[in-house]
């Protein structure tokens, strides 16, 4: 019989914090029913076990992720709407690393919870929309969208793991990063035809 008071909401923020404390990779079904106070069964009367919590994390984070960005890149275009998302994708991520990272990792989700939820589909819309406005059509478009995830991705984790250990502050180097992305954003290379087996050229 389920807790009076839990709800597979409950247990999900509960398991969000938790992961932003100790890492989404250590986190365990008995370590959120210690910390809201009940049994490890009484958990399972509202998610499926550990692979369905951590996939209701990830959706949460995708959500309150979209929300920040959304917010922060109103109106904007070009560089300034670059720099707004991408600052606050990195604010989120340091503020909480855990559920940040549930959205890096694959993790299986309950199809019909993914149908239904918002925040992976807006994730995408909002990435794509910023983009466009540098007037990028297909395939350009996707491979952008896969530099901007790599770089914000990559900056943040050498960050978060104290990769740079030369005297520049990071933050210095980070508004530099934007600067160089924004401009190849605006440049970006003709895509190269293919040479052919007797192209010597």
């Amino acid at each position: 019989m389920a807790r009076a008071g839990l709800t597979t909401d409950r247990v999900t923020l509960a398991g969000a914090e938790l992961a932003d404390e100790v890492g989404f990779d250590r986190l365990t079904m008995s370590a959120v029913a210690r910390r809201l106070g009940v049994k490890d069964a009484s958990l399972y009367a509202h998610v499926r076990g550990l692979e369905d919590l951590r996939g209701r994390i990830a959706l949460l984070a995708a959500d309150e992720k979209s929300v920040r960005i959304a917010e922060a890149t109103a109106g904007l275009a070009g560089r300034d709407a670059l720099v707004a998302y991408a600052t606050a994708y990195r604010d989120y991520a340091r503020e909480h690393p855990g559920r940040y990272m549930a959205t890096q990792i694959p993790t299986e989700i309950d199809p019909e919870l993914l149908a239904a939820a918002r925040g992976p589909r807006r994730a995408i819309e909002l990435t794509y929309g910023m983009l466009r406005a540098y007037a990028l059509g297909e395939p350009d478009l996707t491979d952008a969208v896969r530099l901007l995830r790599s770089m914000l991705h990559g900056f943040i984790s050498l960050e978060a793991a104290g990769g740079f250990a030369h005297s520049r502050p990071a933050e210095e180097s980070w508004s530099r990063c934007l600067d160089a992305l924004h401009t190849l954003l605006e440049r970006w290379p003709a895509e190269h035809e293919p040479h052919g087996e007797g192209d010597r050229t």
